[in-house]
């Protein structure tokens, strides 16, 4: 048992080499008491986490989550993922992206949150709001300016609700339940929301950060580019 699970730190906080050898049943009752057992270590930390060794579903990564969380005064931030081409590629864009609207971002007074969203939740924001983590489906989040997700959007997110039609949504995994950009609101591209429909310009397989925003009336979702920032 005592193999099954292996806490690694690194520069985003903790690492979890997990065993693939044994139910995922067997897995959770491991990472449990592998926490227990660190609890004086990790009290009260707020740690981004990672997994290697054993491929997990989404369901699967939201059960450890909670069961490190519901056992342990531990923080959750966010899931990294450790795809080298996708990691290179993630930090480019995201570079590039802060880059581009630095100025805008502390005029406006964005707000940042670090955590996910789980079902239930609504984060609400009277100006831009960055969320490092992601938004899962039964979570919302609304606000006034633009909104970039550091992780996966599978939620609903609502930007520009005063009316701002130069609003933008990204995230660096976009599949909306629903989604509003100004007074235009479309739900996922097959479930149309009366008369709008979202335009997506991304393949499903695609692992790039991509961002919806507002044109001719339509929501479009497009990989993120420094050059289709300029345009928008």
């Amino acid at each position: 048992m005592s193999q099954a699970v292996v806490i690694k730190s690194n520069k985003y906080g903790i690492h979890l080499v997990l065993s693939n050898e044994i139910s995922f049943k067997a897995l959770l009752d491991a990472i449990v008491e592998k926490f227990k057992e660190s609890e004086k270590f990790f009290k009260g930390a707020k740690l981004a986490i990672s997994f290697e060794g054993r491929k997990l579903t989404h369901d699967e990564e939201m059960a450890i989550i909670d069961a490190v969380t519901s056992n342990t005064s531990i923080e959750i931030l966010c899931i990294v993922d450790h795809d080298p081409d996708r990691e290179a590629y993630v930090k480019q864009q995201i570079e590039e992206y802060q880059a581009s609207v630095q100025q805008p971002y502390v005029d406006g007074g964005t707000q940042f949150y670090r955590g996910t969203l789980r079902s239930g939740q609504t984060l609400e924001s009277e100006t831009g709001i960055v969320v490092v983590g992601d938004v899962n489906p039964g979570a919302a989040v609304m606000a006034n300016g633009s909104i970039v997700v550091l992780g996966a959007v599978k939620g609903s997110v609502y930007a520009g609700l005063g009316g701002d039609d130069s609003a933008f949504i990204v995230a660096l995994d976009m599949d909306p339940i629903q989604i509003r950009i100004g007074n235009v609101l479309a739900k996922s591209p097959d479930k149309p929301f009366g008369r709008r429909k979202i335009r997506k310009k991304v393949k499903e397989t695609t692992t790039s950060p991509q961002i919806a925003y507002l044109k001719d009336g339509t929501i479009c979702i497009e990989p993120l580019t420094k050059e289709l920032l300029s345009d928008i």
